[in-house]
């Protein structure tokens, strides 16, 4: 679909697409999440289609024309799309990079060497922080397991001692920290400024590992005490590498787009000015495609060719790494169909109207939609993006910092007790070789504490700010 036709269909969507009165709106919103958690959980249907079916019979229950409602879809999934697809490509091109040069290995390698003993589940949640910062979550996971599997071996550590803090690392850049595909797509759908939500997702993540990771890690090795398993322990994935890149330069070219949309920010907020010459030149730099994109290119030269990769397979890595993200492009443009779809049958005003009565600060409304739907569907993403479609009416009158805060309280939201419908609790199930009971003491207890307590320094800041 070209984007004059997008233009065209979300021009077509400004008029509500149905007449129906916010009780009949109740139960179309209720019975499409419905639909959409059925077709995920009963018939295991992909997500990208759930939610393309689930956005059909909201449209249907709100009593919307057929072609209204797939016109809205289609909207709402091009300008998604459109918004964040290019971000979501960069993000995976520099991940690919990282890993396959052994720019991660450097990383860890380096950091594991200065630190021994008690200062070890520390120096995990400063790694898995690092690695997570351009890396989707299940990406991480892989990258990082064979690191904690072979530091809980070597030091005869407990697995959890080691293993927690890392999860806890790379589910909070995971559901807080852009570039990561549901908080992109949450400041899309909010309004919100990319660095300022940055620097607030930062100042939450910081308390929240460290409570979720190390601080938890203690008990949750005495509730569960297992060794790394043996059959789980892989190769490292650089190992046939002649040379790696240097700590300095893989720490620099992982941090650049978060510096430059930082510093964006910072300009923004000190010159308030956009004629100023200063503000113009970071407004460009500083946009998260700029800055992505700067990362990839200077990654080309610090990571591949500092490996030793010829110009074919640094083609070869970028090609190898945007395969895997169709299916995440694909259910993120669904999800944006979806929010579209919401917001044209008029169910963001009627969660407007509604919220007026209820009291409730929008802050903890946008967290408990999340939470709601993250239980439901096991999804963050699908959580972020369909809580932010429903609270969206909410951002209009918000200021800068604010909208920000909403932000973050939707993603803590959608990290929410983590369970048997959610791929990641299988993921670190079979990694740590544990039985479900334990997983859930361990890994879904970890999810439900960064949920709450990011959420309490969410709110917290907005008294500040």
């Amino acid at each position: 679909m070209t984007s004059l036709s997008v233009e065209m269909l979300a021009a077509d969507a400004v008029e509500p697409i149905t007449s129906a009165g916010n009780a009949q709106l109740g139960i179309a919103v209720l019975a499409g999440i419905a639909v959409i958690v059925l077709l995920i959980t009963k018939f295991k249907m992909h997500a990208f289609l759930a939610l393309t079916v689930g956005s059909l019979a909201l449209g249907s229950f709100a009593g919307a024309a057929p072609a209204k409602t797939i016109a809205s879809f289609t909207a709402g999934l091009g300008s998604t799309v459109a918004g964040v697809g290019v971000l979501i490509a960069l993000g995976a091109v520099l991940g690919k990079l990282l890993a396959d040069s052994g720019g991660a290995d450097q990383i860890v390698d380096t950091i594991l060497a200065k630190s021994s003993g008690r200062a070890m589940p520390w120096a995990m949640v400063l790694i898995a922080s690092i690695i997570g910062l351009p890396l989707f979550f299940e990406v991480g996971i892989v990258l990082l397991i064979p690191v904690v599997l072979l530091v809980a071996k070597r030091g005869n550590y407990s697995l959890m001692r080691i293993g927690i803090p890392a999860l806890a690392g790379l589910s909070v850049m995971h559901g807080l920290i852009p570039p990561h595909p549901g908080p992109l797509v949450a400041i899309d759908a909010l309004g919100a400024n990319l660095g300022v939500t940055l620097a607030l997702g930062v100042l939450v993540a910081i308390p929240t590992v460290i409570i979720a990771g190390p601080v938890f890690s203690r008990h949750a090795a005495r509730w569960v005490d297992i060794q790394a398993p043996e059959k789980m322990i892989p190769q490292r994935p650089s190992e046939d590498l002649d040379r790696r890149p240097s700590f300095g330069a893989t720490l620099a070219t992982i941090l650049l787009p978060v510096v430059l949309m930082l510093v964006k920010a910072l300009v923004d907020i000190v010159v308030d000015d956009p004629e100023q010459g200063v503000q113009k030149v970071t407004d460009v730099i500083g946009s998260p495609l700029i800055a992505l994109l700067a990362a990839v290119v200077v990654g080309m030269f610090t990571l591949g060719r500092a490996a030793g990769f010829s110009k074919g397979r640094l083609s070869t890595t970028v090609e190898k790494s945007l395969a895997p993200i169709a299916g995440v492009l694909l259910i993120v443009g669904a999800g944006g169909g979806f929010k579209q779809t919401l917001i044209d049958a008029g169910v963001g005003q009627m969660i407007l109207d509604l919220s007026e009565s209820w009291s409730i600060p929008a802050l903890l409304l946008g967290w408990l939609i999340a939470v709601a739907i993250r239980l439901a569907t096991g999804s963050a993403t699908v959580a972020t993006i369909s809580a932010a479609g429903l609270v969206a009416p909410l951002a209009a009158g918000m200021s800068t910092p604010h909208a920000a805060l909403l932000v973050l309280a939707v993603g803590a939201g959608s990290l929410f007790f983590s369970h048997v419908n959610d791929a990641g609790f299988w993921l670190v199930k079979e990694y740590f070789g544990m039985d479900i009971g334990q997983t859930v003491k361990t890994w879904s207890v970890m999810e439900t504490i960064i949920s709450v307590v990011s959420l309490v320094f969410v709110l917290l800041l907005s008294l500040i700010v």
